[in-house]
């Protein structure tokens, strides 16, 4: 089945004189950057926190979370995580600002100038549950 175009009211449409522009919220950057951070080995999330108080526990299985500042083409990023012990800490948060770089760039076209890291705890590695033969 076709349907009938109307390249005239199409014309009227795409007639802008240029081509247009995307903005990228920063809550989107936020979700992206946290799923990325999130993908890395290592890495668990934090508990949140009302007023500077923790609510709940760091887990693993949270996700880390993310603040982010759009300007332009250019991001900030702060990011909150935790890190498994006793992996180092500073060889996995220089993987999580090399890859929230690249997926926040391959995703988005932005260019995450800074990315701040901030662990706020250490937790114990999700272990695989042994099975008895």
């Amino acid at each position: 089945m076709s349907a009938a175009v109307d390249h005239a009211a199409l014309g009227d449409l795409q007639d802008t004189g240029g081509p247009g522009r995307t903005r990228v919220d920063d809550e989107v950057v936020e979700k992206i950057a946290a799923r990325a951070a999130g993908e890395v080995d290592d890495v668990g999330g934090v508990a949140g926190r009302v007023l500077g108080v923790r609510i709940g526990a760091d887990e693993p299985a949270r996700s880390p979370t993310v603040r982010a500042r759009v300007d332009g083409t250019i991001v900030t990023l702060q990011v909150t995580l935790s890190v498994a012990y006793p992996a180092p800490v500073a060889l996995v948060t220089q993987r999580v600002r090399e890859h929230v770089v690249e997926r926040v760039t391959a995703l988005t076209g932005l260019l995450p100038r800074r990315v701040d890291i901030s662990v706020t705890a250490l937790h114990r590695p999700v272990r695989a549950r042994r099975e008895l033969a």
